[in-house]
């Protein structure tokens, strides 16, 4: 094989493998938006805060919270204690906490 099957080879695999990136990773944004209608809306969520993987929201009213919606999108635990969650979401706590600070 000579250098010009070997570079079309080369980018063949490189748009799979970002074809296939994209199809797994999620749109953070659209996830984001989902998540603030399942916690019941922006009018619902009194305070927000983050501690290591945690996302922890205090509302006005708890029981217009989709707990089942919420680990749909990918919680892995929900704590509810009075009127606040603690939602284990991974990584993806710190970047809630400044996407709903921003549309506040």
């Amino acid at each position: 094989m000579n250098f010009y099957e070997y570079l079309i080879i080369g980018i063949i695999l490189v748009i799979i493998l970002l074809a296939v990136l994209k199809a797994t990773r999620k749109d953070a944004k659209l996830d984001f938006n989902k998540l603030v209608e399942y916690l019941g809306g922006m009018d619902n969520i009194i305070n927000t805060q983050t501690n290591m993987s945690r996302f922890i929201v205090t509302l006005k009213d708890i029981s217009k919270a989709n707990k089942d919606g919420i680990q749909k999108l990918g919680a892995k635990g929900i704590v509810e204690i009075d009127n606040q969650l603690k939602i284990i979401l991974g990584p993806e706590s710190k970047q809630l906490k400044k996407y709903i600070d921003e549309i506040k």
